[in-house]
């Protein structure tokens, strides 16, 4: 059994409505520290809404949030950076003309404690600290090679790296991983689990949100699983397609029976 020690994200009855459409109702679950969590569903099934709530973009209507047992609720989104909460986007968002090392200490803003520190990770005061933070980060995480390239000229495949390491120089607790392996290909999505993996080994916990059933199953040791807004599964990777209700969720009930007899599988 879990201690609160060992939970470094809980959910408690969280619910949200956009006007009269709930799209997260109830919806509970603990992330312990250090565990690779997915966070599944099919299309519209609350998932980002969930990602925009922790990291508060959105505030539940019902419910608490709390990291290390603190509420953070009363926390704007740019200071959930310093509680330990970073995010990627299923959608690059780097800054395209600027070099890789740029974009990572721009990663850095969250420890800046003053207008003089926020500036110099963006090098009008040269060389520094942060910059050295930056690319020892980068040498870390094996993409040392890069660090004054472009963005703009890079792979799809890297770039998704490079966000995920500027997501890392905020120095989280907990990393919420909107779709890491969208537009990647089998190649890419594989190097991407091993890169992955390895951020985890660093004491990271992973909570990911993914469509690619590949990589879940290879990174992720548990799973939540909602559907219209509603948990539905909570437990191991390895079960959660032979959860009835899972398969009834993404295949329809006709499908869902012929897939539990082994015809079928969740995708």
């Amino acid at each position: 059994m879990s201690t609160s020690t060992d939970i470094i994200l809980r959910l408690s009855s969280v619910s949200k409505k956009f006007g009269g459409l709930t799209v997260t109702s109830d919806v509970s679950f603990d992330v312990l520290r250090g565990a690779r969590m997915a966070l599944i569903g099919p299309n519209g099934a609350g998932k980002t809404t969930i990602f925009n709530l922790i990291s508060g973009f959105y505030r539940p209507d019902a419910g608490k949030i709390e990291v290390d047992g603190q509420s953070i609720l009363d926390y704007p989104s740019r200071k959930r950076i310093g509680l330990g909460i970073a995010r990627s986007f299923q959608n690059i968002r780097l800054m395209p003309h600027l070099s890789v090392v740029e974009n990572v200490m721009l990663g850095q803003q969250a420890h800046a404690g003053s207008l003089i520190d926020m500036l110099k990770p963006l090098s009008f005061f040269g060389r520094s600290h942060w910059r050295t933070e930056a690319e020892d980060l980068l040498e870390k995480m094996g993409l040392e090679t890069y660090p004054g390239e472009v963005v703009a000229t890079l792979p799809y495949g890297v770039r998704k790296k490079i966000e995920v390491v500027r997501a890392l120089a905020a120095k989280p607790k907990i990393l919420l991983l909107d779709e890491p392996a969208a537009g990647l290909n089998g190649s890419e999505t594989k190097s991407l689990t091993e890169f992955l993996k390895g951020i985890s080994r660093s004491g990271v916990t992973l909570l990911v949100v993914e469509h690619d059933m590949g990589l879940v199953r290879e990174l992720c040791d548990t799973a939540v699983v909602l559907n219209f807004g509603k948990k539905i599964y909570e437990g191991p990777t390895a079960q959660v397609q032979d959860d009835p209700l899972v398969l009834e969720a993404y295949l329809g009930p006709n499908h869902a029976k012929a897939a539990k007899s082994g015809a079928s599988h969740v995708a």
